[in-house]
């Protein structure tokens, strides 16, 4: 595979550090809105990546579900590889890549599980494939076959189709409390914008231009 002569030229929209918000969450989202007016596919797609036991980082893609609080949410199986990973280590990492855009967002925080109402109020909204997916699903189980699935699935549409969908003790949210936001922007000659937002020991956010 040559791919020496794979290359993108980027445009001359800037990033400065003096215009930008003084808060991350708002820039964050001024950016998100743009992305969605865009009409980028899946825009909240953001790629998690965790430590495993062997101290080696793994990445998977799953979607923001909501900012709140300067917070940002996402659901998953908290038995998954993604869960237990988190449950021994809670230092995270996202990242949101809208190429489209010329643009890139990098988080680094905390991960704690959010509150059960809200993982509730969030899972009965789901639509009715999704809830009985959770139950049918072992995530990050192996397993032999996908005819596994389909026969599990066969029989818990029937079974749900006269009982109610009750939210698996082990399905919720995410909550990822960052420590470290930074905005990238495509530039022409590789001379990226790069703006970093980091707390100091005051929680106060502090605005850095980083060389690309």
């Amino acid at each position: 595979m040559d791919l020496h002569h794979l290359r993108e030229s980027y445009s001359n929209e800037p990033l400065d550090e003096n215009s930008v918000f003084h808060n991350p969450i708002d820039q964050f989202k001024f950016w998100f809105d743009e992305a969605i007016k865009a009409k980028l596919p899946e825009p909240n797609a953001m790629i998690l990546s965790t430590i495993d036991k062997d101290q080696f980082p793994q990445s998977r893609a799953v979607l923001l579900k909501g900012v709140e609080n300067g917070n940002f949410i996402f659901f998953t199986n908290y038995n998954s590889h993604k869960g237990t990973q988190i449950e021994n280590n809670p230092n995270v990492s996202l990242t949101f890549l809208w190429l489209e855009l010329e643009r890139q967002i990098r988080i680094n925080g905390i991960a704690t599980k959010i509150d059960v109402q809200s993982s509730t109020d969030y899972f009965n909204s789901r639509p009715i494939g999704s809830q009985i997916g959770a139950h049918v699903s072992s995530q990050s189980e192996e397993i032999p076959n996908r005819q596994i699935l389909e026969d599990k699935l066969l029989a818990l549409t029937s079974f749900y189709a006269n009982n109610p969908i009750a939210k698996p003790e082990h399905w919720g949210g995410y909550q990822i409390n960052p420590i470290t936001i930074e905005f990238w922007k495509g530039r022409p000659n590789r001379l990226h914008d790069r703006i970093l937002y980091k707390k100091d020991s005051s929680n106060n956010w502090l605005i850095s231009r980083l060389s690309p």
